[in-house]
């Protein structure tokens, strides 16, 4: 069984960072990871992801805002975000993909304010 869990979450100034953490354990390696956000009454949306050999995706709504990173060997993801906006706050999510099943982490809240 794979758990991640996701830390980092809070309240920030718009124009503000947080960094983002999500440890994954488990006996099994981890294919790709990635961060979703959701904001209560909408859809859950992709906002970057990570192949466990480097290649990186990022959504249109990321504008190079944020940064993912992955340390392999700690099985740890990152998610750097600058110039928070409020339309950033929502919760956030970690997954990870092993073995062609998709594992998530129960989320950390992220609030920007004006």
């Amino acid at each position: 069984q794979v758990q991640l869990v996701e830390s980092g979450g809070g309240l920030v100034q718009a124009g503000g960072s947080l960094r983002l953490s999500c440890v994954a354990t488990g006996p099994f390696r981890l294919d790709t990871m990635a961060w979703y956000r959701q904001v209560p009454g909408k859809q859950r949306e992709l906002g970057a992801t990570s192949s466990p050999i480097g290649y990186k995706n990022y959504a249109k709504f990321v504008e190079g805002r944020f940064a993912i990173s992955r340390d392999v060997a700690k099985n740890t993801l990152y998610l750097q975000m600058n110039s928070l906006k409020p339309e950033d706050t929502a919760v956030y999510f970690c997954t990870a993909a092993v073995r062609g099943d998709t594992y998530w982490g129960q989320g950390t809240q992220v609030t920007v304010s004006t």
